[in-house]
């Protein structure tokens, strides 16, 4: 017989009804006031059953009447019977609501359901409680995302900012639009795109997405969809998440090009994998159409090329030269066609009229941001972010090297992490990244909104319907769901 203890400060919001797996809890109260507590969860288990204890406490200064609590395990867990209370599972998801002699809770008190479980194989301890319907985020209460459509924004200074405000992009990537048209799969990867996966990503507060795109299949040059059909199911998807209040970050992610050199990642021409840089003969055209189907929105932000790593394909001999091809382009070492820069690039954009702010990287896979600011494209508009993507195998990996070379850059301008996220399934580096970047009021976008199993790491979902996986999900979920109070 072991014993497993789990202790969470949690918050209950009735603001929205929101349950562990990212959709409505059935029956859930809605009317019961928001108030602060704490979750005890304890479980006594003897192999193929176990006994739970949980005691919910009022942290609040006020009576809380009525209660309902909801949480989910990740095995076979079977509920037998509950007591002080009215216990019921469907799937995973168990429901507890209030007896009539107990749905008070006084200011400083607790109750304490209980119930026995049969299962076989693990018994892994819950990792989120929800009360009342709304998500428990472990800090003060808050509230779900303000309501209307996504905020045009701007740079100022060192500050993205919306409506003269600064405004952080906190959310997730939402991958395959980079991949899933080269390889057979569609536009999206059989995965929906449509209004209930969205308020799956209202959820989770969710107010940004980074949605990589593939530059052959906008342009009509390989893959289907391709050309047109292609271009409107980005446009259809842009506009879906401006409506629900979210921005969209446009990447282009996979490019035309040949090459073979240094970490190739495929001999194709075509735009079926990650290139070391985009090339002049169809990445400025690509641009250019980008920003003429979004000008005049500033809700969309476009991040220029993925992952630069010309200094990989240069076999890091030269620095100066590395970052000279990272802006300027041409003819740069390792590298057999013609590149376009990032000035090339942002050239397009502005050549078109648009006023959207723009994205644009660092060297290393985008993890090297020491010359950004020395060789930093020129905006007439001064409308530029540094990106940065930051994972647990990059050489910049520590504070010390945040401090000193992200923290430079954020000095003078914007920085948005556009990936983050670590190999494993854990969220310990994810942790540490984030609290740096909060603490810095710099932005993130997680890697990555896609249920293809946690095996590899970085993916935080189960399915669409905004699951978190076990630990790399719930952690990230529960992070953002405690810095973003009032959307």
């Amino acid at each position: 017989m072991g014993v497993t203890a789990r202790k969470l400060l949690v918050v209950a919001s009735a603001c929205a009804a929101v349950a562990l797996s990212g959709t409505p809890v059935s029956g859930a109260s809605t009317e019961a006031a928001a108030f602060a507590c704490r979750v005890d969860y304890t479980a006594k288990d003897w192999g193929s059953g176990f006994g739970v204890s949980v005691t919910i406490a009022n942290l609040g200064t006020t009576v809380v009447n009525g209660w309902t609590l909801t949480y989910s395990y990740a095995g076979n867990q079977t509920l037998q019977q509950g007591w002080n209370g009215l216990w019921s599972q469907s799937g995973n998801q168990l429901t507890v609501r209030n007896e009539t002699w107990n749905g008070t809770i006084a200011a400083g008190g607790s109750v304490q359901p209980g119930a026995n479980f049969s299962y076989s194989g693990s018994n892994g301890t819950p990792s989120e409680f929800a009360v009342n319907g709304a998500a428990c985020t472990g800090g003060p209460p808050t509230e779900p995302p303000a309501g209307g459509p996504a905020p045009a924004l701007k740079v100022s200074g060192n500050q993205l900012t919306a409506d003269g405000k600064a405004h952080r992009l906190l959310g997730v990537n939402r991958a395959s639009g980079e991949f899933a048209c080269v390889q057979g799969k569609g536009m999206w990867d059989s995965g929906p795109v449509d209004q209930a996966s969205v308020d799956a990503m209202k959820t989770w507060h969710i107010r940004a997405v980074r949605i990589p795109l593939n530059e052959d299949c906008w342009l009509g040059l390989s893959g289907s969809p391709s050309g047109p059909a292609y271009q409107q199911a980005v446009r259809d998807y842009v506009n879906l998440l401006v409506v629900n209040g979210i921005n969209p970050i446009l990447d282009l992610h996979w490019t035309h090009g040949q090459y073979t050199g240094n970490v190739s990642a495929c001999a194709d021409v075509n735009a079926t994998c990650q290139k070391p840089m985009p090339s002049r003969q169809h990445t400025p055209a690509f641009w250019t159409q980008v920003a003429t189907a979004f000008k005049g929105n500033d809700a969309v932000v476009f991040d220029l090329f993925n992952e630069p790593y010309p200094d990989a394909a240069d076999n890091w001999a030269n620095a100066a030269d590395e970052w000279r091809c990272l802006r300027d382009g041409g003819q740069c070492t390792g590298i057999g066609y013609e590149v376009a820069g990032m000035q090339d690039l942002l050239d397009a954009v502005r050549a078109t009229g648009a006023t959207n702010v723009v994205m644009t990287a660092g060297l290393t896979w985008t993890n090297d941001l020491s010359q950004w600011l020395t060789y930093r494209p020129i905006d007439p508009l001064n409308n530029v972010v540094a990106s940065w993507h930051s994972y647990n195998f990059n050489a910049c990996k520590t504070s010390t090297c945040w401090d000193g070379q992200i923290g430079a850059v954020a000095a003078q301008v914007p920085v948005h992490a556009g990936e983050i996220g670590q190999d494993s399934c854990a969220h310990d580096y994810l942790d540490q990244v984030t609290a740096w970047l909060d603490a810095h009021g710099l932005g993130y976008t997680a890697w990555t909104w896609n249920p293809w199993g946690c095996s590899g790491g970085n993916v935080l979902i189960q399915d669409y319907a905004g699951t978190p996986t076990a630990t790399y999900g719930a952690g990230f979920k529960a992070h953002l769901l405690s810095v973003t109070k009032g959307g």
